[in-house]
């Protein structure tokens, strides 16, 4: 059984440590970190998964951004405890959080990552969303939370303030 809840600051030790566990040394080192530094996270849309035993299981982050004046969300980082993976959990975090990002309003969410991931959840390419280098374009992916949001949004992802 998993638990689904907001994180909180208690929280914040284990879900650093499972980023850790799940990624490359140096990851606070890619350009879609700089979007964060300074920045609060949308702490209703940060999520931790637990198993019945209160384990930490799978997380999910969203930081605010703007492209071309508009409001969007930057999912990430998510990720899945290694002995977890393969049973939907990544899955289970980032649809319970774009149904919560939906209701609370955002109209549009960016990510960096793998399209044959993300597109199972609707995600696609960004042709017109420029990150910084040294981001691959071809994993600039988005997804509208509300019809036509990204239409005629283009141009650099800026730093919210």
């Amino acid at each position: 059984m998993i638990r689904l809840e907001q994180e909180t600051p208690e929280d914040g030790w284990e879900v650093e440590a499972l980023y850790d566990l799940c990624f490359a040394p140096g990851r606070e080192a890619l350009s879609s970190y700089r979007f964060r530094d300074g920045v609060a996270p949308v702490h209703s849309l940060c999520l931790v998964a637990r198993d019945e035993h209160g384990i930490l299981a799978s997380v999910i982050r969203y930081w605010p951004v703007r492209v071309a004046g508009q409001a969007v969300l930057l999912l990430g980082p998510v990720a899945v405890h290694p002995t977890r993976q393969g049973e939907g959990l990544g899955a289970l975090v980032i649809m319970e959080s774009l149904t919560r990002a939906t209701a609370l309003g955002w109209a549009r969410t960016i990510l960096v990552g793998d399209a044959p991931y993300y597109g199972r959840f609707g995600f696609s390419l960004l042709p017109r969303v420029v990150m910084p280098p040294p981001t691959n374009p071809a994993r600039v992916l988005g997804r509208a939370l509300q019809p036509d949001a990204w239409q005629g949004v283009a141009g650099p992802v800026e730093k919210a303030i």
